[in-house]
């Protein structure tokens, strides 16, 4: 059996588990606000992640019609932070 570091051990055991998904949705959570601004973390109540599909929650009109601008741009940034293919689509409510 090869050696492996711990993070490297914890990570595998993620990708191989059910938690994989919890995880990446905790990841996400935590590195909002980077990802999209403090202006957009501040506004946006609630991030779920169902199915390979991004649903942010915002109370603000202008806030969501911005973002339904930036759907793209959403994607490929969560997708460099989570990894390629983490998040395929973006629903805004």
């Amino acid at each position: 059996m090869s050696e492996m570091k711990l993070g490297q051990a914890l990570n595998a055991f993620i990708d191989k588990s059910r938690m994989k998904k919890d995880v990446q949705v905790f990841r996400l959570n935590e590195a909002w606000e980077s990802i999209m601004g403090k202006t957009i973390a501040r506004y946006t109540d609630k991030i779920q992640v169902i199915d390979k599909t991004l649903f942010i929650h915002t109370t603000i009109a202008p806030l969501r019609q911005e973002l339904m601008y930036q759907k793209p741009q959403i994607i490929e940034r969560v997708n460099e932070h989570l990894g390629e293919g983490s998040i395929t689509d973006v629903v805004i409510r």
